[in-house]
């Protein structure tokens, strides 16, 4: 079945499409393609995500944002996965709520398929986080008999999925978010361009700074790192309010810290919460394309393999979007797609509902 998945992070910079080949629990790549924001629409969004937009502009955003989806979608799928911009996530207990923006029936209506969408609403009613929800996928894809395999994908936040399969007929699974990955990063650099820049490309502004020790050490003092799974976090924490007192640094000095911050926070959440340091960790989202983060990393975890999911044939932003192709084939299938052991959940359930053209 050939499904269309369709992503677009925290960082809120673009949208990933990946077209994919779906039968059963494997799952072959056809086509990846990513489209960028537009300035304006980035900006509403980004306002929508800070809690600065009315209802009025919500509800607006939301039916722009499936326009938008849909005039970008190609190729003939059977079916489409739309996981929506997340501008609000709350996991706490007893007020845990979530919400994804983007109408599903633009892209129903102009593909002419089902949609499958809100995927991660139903984990919470069942008592879970709503995430991490690729898990499912990475231990289809990742998983290797006798390793102990991580897939860390740095994304706006960065969440990790373990896959212990050293003993054992079936892999050992544990994923959660580990904290931030590019969203502070990104929320600084627009900050000191007005917005001119998304990013720090290439790691470049990282590169030219020194981290400030202070600093990083009260963060990672932080209760969120020693909290033990399953867990999940996003802006809430990790966003504008985080950087407010400190954006009168120097902007390579604060960039650079950011950076050192997400690669020590990734390492204390495996040394603290994974049941061993891990063989090989393959890198996937944007922030495996900088190379000043990823250098951070592998002085972090100086005893583990560190690759890029390119490396395994899968383009660093495929991961995501590819993920929820598989999970809408599940749902359509009235299949389970959540593993409680990973997100908190008392029981499997079916993940999303289904708009049909």
């Amino acid at each position: 079945m050939l499904v269309l998945g369709i992503m677009s992070g925290t960082s809120i910079d673009s949208v990933d499409y990946a077209l994919c080949d779906v039968r059963g629990e494997r799952i072959r790549l056809r086509d990846y393609w990513q489209v960028k924001f537009p300035g304006s629409l980035r900006a509403r969004l980004h306002k929508a995500a800070a809690g600065q937009a009315n209802s009025y502009d919500v509800g607006q955003l939301h039916h722009d944002l499936g326009r938008f989806y849909a005039a970008h979608a190609r190729g003939k799928p059977a079916l489409v996965g739309l996981h929506g911009q997340t501008i609000f996530h709350n996991p706490v207990r007893g007020r845990s709520a979530t919400l994804q923006l983007g109408e599903p029936a633009w892209l129903a209506q102009s593909l002419i398929v089902p949609v499958v969408n809100n995927f991660r609403a139903a984990d919470l009613a069942a008592g879970g986080q709503g995430a991490p929800l690729a898990t499912m996928f990475h231990r289809v894809v990742f998983a290797e008999p006798g390793k102990h395999v991580c897939v860390n994908n740095l994304g706006g936040i960065s969440n990790v999925t373990s896959l212990d399969w050293r003993r054992g007929k079936t892999p050992g699974v544990l994923a959660f978010d580990t904290g931030p990955a590019n969203i502070l990063i990104n929320l600084a650099v627009r900050h000191f361009t007005k917005g001119k820049l998304e990013m720090d490309r290439d790691g470049q502004w990282a590169a030219k700074g020194a981290a400030d020790e202070r600093l990083l050490k009260e963060w990672l003092r932080l209760p969120y790192f020693r909290k033990a799974p399953p867990k999940s976090t996003g802006r809430e924490l990790f966003g504008e309010p985080f950087l407010r007192s400190h954006l009168a640094m120097d902007r390579h000095d604060l960039i650079a810290t950011l950076t050192e911050f997400t690669a020590r926070s990734i390492a204390m959440n495996y040394k603290l919460h994974l049941p061993s340091t891990p063989h090989r960790v393959v890198l996937a989202g944007g922030g495996a394309a900088n190379p000043s983060l990823v250098s951070a990393l592998k002085r972090n975890l100086p005893r583990t393999e560190i690759i890029s999911a390119e490396e395994q044939g899968w383009p660093l932003q495929a991961i995501e979007p590819a993920a929820f192709a598989l999970l809408a084939h599940l749902r359509f299938h009235n299949q389970p797609g959540n593993l409680p052991s990973t997100t908190g959940a008392t029981r499997p359930v079916l993940l999303g509902q289904i708009t049909s053209p």
